[in-house]
């Protein structure tokens, strides 16, 4: 695997947030999209995730999920998505994304270092 590598500046740019879905519903006329409702502790955001296919929005409200908090908006499917759901892999030909969630309770809100 070839590495481009960044430096800790560019690093630091991106604020990893943790954030807890609070709504989450299919997305209409979408087969891939999820509308979550995500409490990053001093706002909430609506972020679109393509997690339609392997997961129920039932199964994903309450979770502790890490979110790209300074993601600029994306319009998707009609809607504006302010962020991004972190999972694992990227490539849905490697299978099902693992959404990456916290696994102790943590602080809507709470920086990601």
């Amino acid at each position: 695997m070839s590495q481009d590598f960044i430096d800790y500046e560019e690093f630091a740019r991106v604020d990893l947030r943790v954030g807890r879905v609070v709504k989450a519903e299919r997305v209409p006329n979408s087969k891939k999209l999820l509308k979550l409702i995500v409490d990053l502790g001093s706002e909430e955001r609506q972020i679109l995730a393509g997690l339609a296919k392997w997961y129920k929005p039932e199964d994903l409200e309450g979770k502790l999920v890490i979110v790209v908090a300074n993601l600029k908006p994306k319009r998707m499917a009609g809607l504006v998505s302010q962020g991004m759901i972190l999972a694992a892999p990227c490539d849905e030909k490697e299978g099902k994304p693992v959404i990456l969630t916290v696994e102790e309770e943590v602080k809507p809100g709470s920086k990601v270092c």
